[in-house]
């Protein structure tokens, strides 16, 4: 049995920075193009970490749920779909589709909704920070299990020891009753490296063993560079890199499956047999797991 990605849903319109409606936007897409309906999903797991005005209560994930339209009805009878936030900065997606696998190996639902997405607190980008580093967008992943080959193998993760590389906070003394609307983001200088250190680290775990293959590279994006250093950390050619489009800044939760579905379109992973995806961020930590494409894809 695997777990395989159904479909891909994505949002970057400029008409609104609400990372809710991105997200939900994103989801329904999804779930359009999967052919799948709202009440076929089980579970919904946000990893965005960037919010609308800071929100900490309610869960993002329920508002998001709303906003895709899935599971607004609530009588004795109906499918319930269960909705959470699952927050560990860029790494997140990767965590949520081993939380996916679980929660699908058990038969108790169809499909699982992952969602990402981030945007500055104040919703106006034009207004924001300059400095704020992460774009604002939204992605979904509709994961279901399938016989045979196909799908996500297992998921590694690593944590580096000592100090985080970066840090995200509000500064409450300081921003007084503006807080909801400021984020303050620190980087270390040697972020990047220390970064890109674990996510190698995780990446060769998951390509070990791994004979015969032709691999495509997807990994977050804290800079434009980050995935070709670590395609060349791990002999990877860089023509097998595949990025989402970083006009707007760093997608940060969202980027690989914006990566992914931009691949996807563009029909760029034709000839590949396995996706790599490695996702790396603040702690310094990072996780990898290696999807193999189904077969009409690698022909």
């Amino acid at each position: 049995m695997g777990i395989r990605i159904r479909a891909t849903g994505t949002s970057r319109s400029t008409d609104t920075h609400s990372v809710v409606t991105h997200s939900g936007r994103a989801a329904a897409q999804c779930l359009e193009r999967a052919g799948v309906r709202p009440d076929q999903v089980g579970v919904l797991i946000n990893t965005g970490v960037f919010r609308d005005s800071n929100t900490v209560e309610p869960a993002v994930a329920a508002l998001i749920q709303k906003a895709a339209g899935i599971g607004l009805d609530y009588t004795r009878n109906d499918p319930r779909t269960f909705s959470f936030d699952l927050m560990n900065g860029a790494v997140g997606v990767v965590n949520a589709v081993q939380v996916a696998g679980s929660v699908l190996a058990t038969g108790s639902t169809e499909h699982v909704l992952i969602v990402a997405g981030d945007t500055h607190p104040s919703l106006a980008r034009s207004s924001a920070d300059a400095e704020f580093p992460y774009a604002t967008s939204g992605a979904a992943l509709l994961l279901e299990q399938v016989d045979g080959a196909e799908g996500f193998g297992p998921v590694f993760t690593a944590t580096a020891p000592g100090t985080p590389a970066g840090q995200a906070y509000v500064d409450t003394a300081a921003m007084g009753t503006v807080g909801r609307t400021l984020m303050t983001v620190e980087r270390e200088p040697d972020f990047e490296d220390r970064v890109l250190e674990v996510a190698v680290a995780v990446a060769h775990s998951a390509l070990a063993d791994l004979d015969g293959a032709f691999v495509a590279l997807i990994a977050s994006t804290p800079s434009p560079r980050f995935p070709g250093r670590l395609a060349d950390a791990l002999d990877i050619d860089r023509d097998a890199v595949r990025v989402p489009d970083l006009a707007d800044g760093d997608p940060h939760t969202a980027a690989l499956p914006l990566a992914y579905a931009r691949a996807s379109a563009e029909g760029t992973l034709t000839g590949y047999t396995h996706v790599l995806f490695v996702a790396a961020g603040a702690g310094p930590s990072a996780a990898a797991t290696l999807y193999r494409l189904p077969a009409e894809t690698t022909a």
